[in-house]
């Protein structure tokens, strides 16, 4: 832009104040020159007046500290407060006129002087003309500076003060900032109530006018005679020919007193503005009842409960709910505000069209080529230049384009990413992620389905099972995990955790029920024999209830894959006249605290600590999956001892073993053994005699070694070379630190490893 200055003469003087802008026109509707009450070049000014080289019109020279600063400029500031947002704050503090210079098209109006009539760029070039004229132009200089562009026209926006209708906020404000002080109202996450008080605690008149063809008319009319000229609604003069009411006959009414006339000797004009968006959106609680009338819903409906919405519309619609609620029918709308996250692409980017970022949910449920996620660009109405950046960012997110996940994954990946705070940013490989798990929870319960395929339930299944003294620690473990996973969930969603829900609901299924007790059964399960009877049904039996309720905790999460699944359960029509149709009716799983049994769950850790320490034994020593292995379990006395002893069949089970010995003697322990320690208390000991080709894993292991310590070599050498203390930088040092310190490791684990495995093999042979 360009900087003008010009000079205004002061009153009675032959002194001029020198002034800038960069929208010339705008000096026609100047209203005060400003200065700094502390500038000393001007103290002989406080006070006096300019005058207006075209109109005459006195021009008051303020104080104001807020707005001028002295080193910019000449330190003096020309105010037109009808058109600049901060002359218009200024204007405010001194009771400055607000003169409008422009039409709604851009021309100078009757207020511009010998100017109106004019374009305003017209008249910019006029009105310099004009000072040159008299005298008073000084210059230009080029000047940085931002411009509103409207984003359809590409016009520039220019401020401009009109008649609106606004609304007093004040007491509404402070009643909803109370209620959310005292408890009455709740926001979840609670951090958000700073921007709720930042808001309401600073709020302004509200405008609720707006220029547009759609919404809900302002109901107010303009009231003048038939036949009276010089009367216009667009001169704030006139605000008081404007009356309020709730329909024309109304209007008419409230015209007749304000004008001291009949009615038909009355003209009345009603408004084109249409009310805000947020104000008939504010309405919302309450209008869709039925509102102002007392209808049976709103008697039955209203207030609600619970409102759920995006962080970003805080202020402009959950506050006007609240606000407007409690002003037209004295209740809070709703008691608890739960504001969701922003879904924003994997890099935190906001999500746009132009950046080709948009993730069309339809497109995760069904799955989309890249090809089409390039058409939509091409029949977009995006710039050219925009369209190829475009293409670009979505052919590096998705070069093979959006995978089918369907929509239980989408949801559930959201649901994910709840526990991180305020933004989602959206990673699909995290989304296929969870159709994996779609994938393995519908895998895991057809698979477990042919264990209970000759299983028979009953309506109190649950109860008949904990009562039956027929379960196992396995048994009783997987339904204190149930019990756990319920009150968890059920907690979570109480106080709108649903990541921690998500969470739990996860690891109930995937640690629990797949990686642990779906295994342990397999052997219970397979054995039909007579003896075997009763710890088949509890298995059975426990395996249902687990699968289940399982399903109910998951469905509100992922409603379609468990109601598929639910409804293949077998009893499923057969126990009794309660029971729900679909998965949608039943009744979510609650905690039985009696069926809680800590004492279960830790044995069981400890076996599986026990199982992990064996698998870690077969994966070291490479034995393969059919190959039985013999177990020596050193534990602690006690607790311990008791879980290792009592779950023995477990540990077998689970840790592929032809035996499980417990704390056997040292002397029957052979000495050609792999070894866990697992920690301080426990070891796990494996019998490799005979299953171990010492002389092959010896070569592989050298093989890895050469191939570890040549870089390192490398490595250290260049480490060593003169000048690189001096001349690299500390943070290439820190990464050859840390890696050569890897290298080291790898090297020294492997050497250890080559080192075991010769002792071993000479062990074996002496044997």
């Amino acid at each position: 832009g360009v900087l003008t200055s010009f000079a205004y003469p002061i009153e009675d003087s032959e002194e001029k104040l020198i002034v800038a802008t960069t929208r010339l026109e705008t000096m026609l509707g100047d209203t005060a020159v400003a200065i700094h009450p502390e500038d000393a070049r001007y103290k002989h000014l406080h006070g006096k007046h300019v005058i207006h080289p075209f109109n005459g019109r006195r021009i008051p020279i303020v104080c104001d500290g807020e707005l001028v600063d002295m080193a910019f400029g000449t330190g003096a500031v020309k105010i037109t407060p009808a058109h600049d947002p901060n002359d218009y704050e200024c204007g405010k503090r001194h009771k400055l006129e607000f003169i409008t210079v422009l039409t709604p098209d851009g021309a100078i109006n009757h207020n511009g002087s010998q100017f109106e009539g004019m374009m305003r760029y017209d008249a910019r070039i006029a009105v310099e003309a004009a000072l040159k004229e008299k005298g008073l132009y000084i210059g230009k200089e080029p000047n940085k500076m931002r411009l509103g562009l409207c984003s359809r026209s590409g016009d520039i926006l220019e401020p401009m003060i009109t008649p609106q209708w606004y609304v007093n906020c004040d007491g509404m404000a402070k009643r909803s900032t109370d209620a959310v002080r005292n408890g009455e109202l709740k926001i979840v996450p609670a951090d958000h109530e700073k921007t709720w008080f930042q808001w309401l605690d600073n709020i302004r008149d509200w405008c609720v006018s707006r220029q547009l063809w759609w919404g809900h008319q302002i109901p107010a009319w303009f009231a003048t005679k038939k036949g009276e000229t010089g009367v216009l609604k667009t001169d704030m003069k006139n605000n008081d020919r404007w009356v309020v009411a709730r329909s024309e006959e109304d209007a008419y009414a409230k015209a007749e007193k304000l004008l001291g006339c009949s009615r038909d000797e009355i003209q009345l004009e009603r408004d084109e503005d249409v009310l805000d968006t947020w104000f008939s959106s504010g309405l919302f609680p309450f209008s869709v009842m039925g509102w102002p009338e007392q209808t049976d819903d709103l008697k039955a409906f209203y207030p609600t409960s619970l409102l759920e919405t995006g962080l970003d519309i805080l202020f402009f619609w959950v506050a006007r709910m609240v606000m407007m609620g409690l002003q037209l029918t004295d209740k809070l709308p709703f008691h608890t505000v739960y504001l969701h996250a922003m879904v924003r692409d994997k890099e935190g980017r906001k999500m746009s069209k132009s950046l080709g970022n948009v993730i069309d949910p339809l497109e995760v449920i069904s799955g989309c080529t890249l090809e089409t996620l390039l058409a939509k660009l091409d029949g977009g109405n995006l710039p050219a230049k925009e369209v190829a950046r475009a293409k670009k960012d979505q052919q590096a997110d998705f070069p093979d384009g959006i995978p089918e996940c369907g929509s239980d994954a989408l949801r559930f990946g959201l649901l994910a990413y709840t526990v991180q705070g305020r933004d989602v940013n959206l990673d699909m490989k995290r989304v296929v992620g969870y159709r994996m798990f779609c994938n393995k929870l519908w895998n895991a319960t057809r698979f477990a389905l042919q264990f209970v395929s000759d299983f028979q339930p009953t309506a109190n299944i649950l109860e008949e099972l904990m009562g039956s003294g027929k379960m196992a620690i396995r048994d009783k473990f997987i339904i204190s995990r149930l019990m756990a996973c319920s009150e968890a969930v059920n907690d979570f969603f109480t106080n709108y955790k649903f990541g921690d829900a998500q969470q739990a609901a996860y690891s109930y299924w995937m640690n629990d029920v797949c990686d642990v007790y779906l295994e342990l059964i397999k052997p219970v399960v397979y054995d039909k024999t007579d003896e075997n009877k009763d710890n088949r049904w509890a298995a059975q039996a426990s395996l249902w209830v687990a699968i289940e309720a399982g399903l109910r905790i998951l469905h509100p999460m992922m409603p379609f894959v468990t109601e598929e699944l639910w409804q293949r359960l077998p009893g499923r029509g057969t126990l009794g006249e309660s029971e729900p149709e679909s998965i949608m009716l039943t009744k979510f799983p609650e905690c039985n605290q009696s069926y809680r049994n800590l004492e279960y769950e830790e044995s069981m850790e400890t076996t599986m600590n026990i199982v992990r320490a064996c698998r870690s034994l077969r994966q070291q020593y490479n034995i393969g999956n059919k190959v039985l292995t013999h177990y020596f379990v050193k534990i602690a006395t006690g607790k311990q001892e008791d879980a290792a002893n009592s779950q023995t069949d477990d540990i077998k089970t689970l840790g592929k073993a032809s035996a499980v010995d417990i704390n056997l003697e040292e002397d029957a322990v052979p000495k050609s053994v792999g070894i866990v320690v697992v920690d301080e208390s426990t070891t796990v000991l494996m019998d490799i005699k005979g299953l171990v080709d010492y002389a092959a894993e010896i070569k592989k292991l050298e093989k890895q070694l050469s191939k570890t310590t040549g870089p390192m070599q490398q490595l250290e050498t260049k480490m060593a070379a003169p000048g690189y203390e001096e001349n690299v930088s500390d943070e290439v040092k820190a990464t050859n630190t840390e890696r050569l310190d890897g290298l080291k490791k790898k090297a020294d684990d492997i050497q250890q490893a080559i080192t075991n495995f010769k002792n071993l093999d000479e062990i074996e042979k002496a044997g």
